[in-house]
């Protein structure tokens, strides 16, 4: 009986090593094909797979993760904004990236290659100041201003601007369901809070020293409309509550004028 049981062993380990196993046959996509006689990966002898499907089938040969590593997608960094895609208005700029190398055996797939961001120009194809128009006030996050220029074209330093305290009086439900990293700034905004917006030049006007929807001249009581250049759907109304030289919230509280 013992020399039965060996010449079993042998006979089953002759035809593991021969066929057995994902060794050379690892498969894009669902193949069915692309098979082996073997054990699978949930202890059960048979046919079993090498595909990339398999993993999510359950019926992966056992040795498919080490013959068939996962291997993650890989992307370009970030190309730098875009400016605006539309002149003096409410539009967005873009960023993108692309793929170097695809996503193989089950490994982590693709993320996003382009995203958007709320934005505005202050001039037009001749180069020449928009028109002033009225409106909300145009929020995005503090950070956007990071692109903003310091000096002007003639290499004298712009003017920093001011800062608007505001109390958040009401808002959408859409300013919470928005998850993109470069919107999440909106989820920040809640009622009651006390913001900070900053004023900085170009949205600062020439004319007025202002920023649209600033409050420049409105009454501590008087309810004003603001809304998320990013996403339209994101609005509500604040107060103002006073001017500050500087910006003093958090910096998740702190946003700017588009």
């Amino acid at each position: 009986i013992q020399a039965v049981w060996l010449l079993v062993a042998a006979v089953f380990g002759i035809n593991h090593f021969a066929e057995g196993g994902c060794s050379g046959k690892c498969c894009q996509g669902n193949d069915l094909t692309c098979s082996s006689l073997d054990w699978r990966s949930d202890h059960v002898y048979g046919t079993c797979y090498c595909d990339e499907n398999c993993v999510r089938a359950k019926d992966c040969c056992f040795d498919y993760p080490a013959e068939c590593t996962a291997q993650p997608c890989v992307v370009s960094q970030w190309t730098p904004w875009s400016g605006c895609l539309q002149l003096c208005q409410p539009f967005y700029r873009i960023r993108s990236r692309s793929v170097e190398r695809t996503a193989q055996n089950s490994g982590q797939p693709c993320p996003a290659l382009e995203q958007r961001a709320g934005c505005m120009e202050y001039h037009d194809w001749q180069g020449q100041p928009c028109a002033h128009t009225q409106g909300p006030a145009l929020i995005t996050a503090l950070e956007f201003s990071k692109g903003r220029a310091v000096y002007g074209s003639h290499g004298t330093q712009l003017v920093l601007g001011f800062c608007v305290e505001f109390k958040v009086e009401s808002l959408t439900a859409q300013c919470m369901v928005e998850n993109k990293p470069h919107m999440r700034w909106m989820q920040y905004i809640r009622e009651g809070f006390i913001v900070c917006v900053a004023c900085q030049p170009p949205a600062m006007s020439n004319h007025s020293h202002g920023c649209q929807g600033d409050g420049g001249s409105a009454d501590r009581a008087e309810v004003m409309w603001w809304q998320a250049v990013d996403r339209p759907q994101c609005r509500g109304t604040w107060k103002r509550v006073k001017r500050l030289t500087l910006c003093s919230c958090p910096l998740v509280h702190s946003f700017i004028f588009i």
